[in-house]
């Protein structure tokens, strides 16, 4: 990914930021997305684009176990969300639908709100393409990426169950 323009947010963003209560009810991830990260930036959905990025600090995700979160950003067209931490039911939510996170404290505090980022997920290296520097996330390990590239658990389940049938 490369010159993805970067959304920024502080400590502990929770998931009724990131989707109020109030739109769980929606029927389809794009009306989530039409309402994502409102009551924190109400001009994100007018400005987001396919391919932009989340950064965060730490604790993103905290809150309510819910997986409208993640659903509502992707929906949005985001690519990822870098943070300092997540919430720990948001990271397995989003891995869970086949959403790429990366933890990297050092870059969720240098990355600017508007900077531009290239992501390598493969290396974890995440480089700021306006400060010119670079920042070393922990990769993700091969099955968590084969679950990303299925876009979620239960496709990666299902590709492995039809894989093992045709054997």
């Amino acid at each position: 990914m490369v010159n993805a323009r970067v959304f920024k947010y502080g400590d502990n963003v929770d998931t009724d930021v990131i989707i109020p209560a109030r739109y769980l009810n929606a029927p389809s991830p794009e009306e989530l997305a039409k309402h994502c990260m409102e009551d924190i930036d109400p001009e994100f959905t007018a400005k987001v684009q396919a391919g932009d990025v989340i950064v965060g600090g730490a604790n993103f995700g905290c809150g309510s176990s819910r997986e409208h979160a993640p659903i509502a950003i992707r929906a949005c067209g985001v690519r990822c969300v870098i943070a300092a931490s997540f919430a720990r039911i948001f990271y397995r939510n989003a891995i869970n639908i086949g959403f790429p996170i990366l933890e990297c404290p050092e870059a969720a505090a240098e990355i600017q709100n508007g900077d531009r980022v290239s992501v390598d997920f493969d290396s974890g290296v995440i480089r700021d393409e306006t400060t010119g520097r670079s920042y070393q996330a922990v990769a993700f390990p091969a099955f968590i990426n084969r679950i990303i590239e299925h876009d979620g658990l239960l496709p990666y389940l299902k590709a492995r169950q039809d894989d093992e049938e045709a054997e």
